[in-house]
């Protein structure tokens, strides 16, 4: 019943209130979204839309403490592989 609740209580937002939300440019999302290596989204009636939830997780995997801490390295791989 709780996971029923918690659905029906996600909040969606489409691409540019996503990219506004991340600090990113919608086009940089819509490019991510087409690698395979941005945030989980779902098609809802034609239209593209993101939970919040999906975007904090996302954003926390690239979360680091320094320029020195691995998941830095790897972020910035990340960022830069489909240029």
């Amino acid at each position: 019943m709780l996971d029923r609740t918690a659905q029906l209580t996600t909040r969606y937002v489409r691409t540019p209130e996503a990219a506004r939300l991340l600090g990113i440019s919608p086009r940089t999302l819509e490019k991510y979204r087409c690698h395979g290596n941005g945030p989980t989204f779902r098609k809802l009636g034609g239209r593209v839309v993101y939970a919040i939830g999906d975007l904090e997780a996302w954003a926390d995997q690239a979360a680091c403490t320094s320029t020195s801490d691995p998941r830095y390295v790897e972020a910035r791989a990340a960022g830069n592989a489909h240029r």
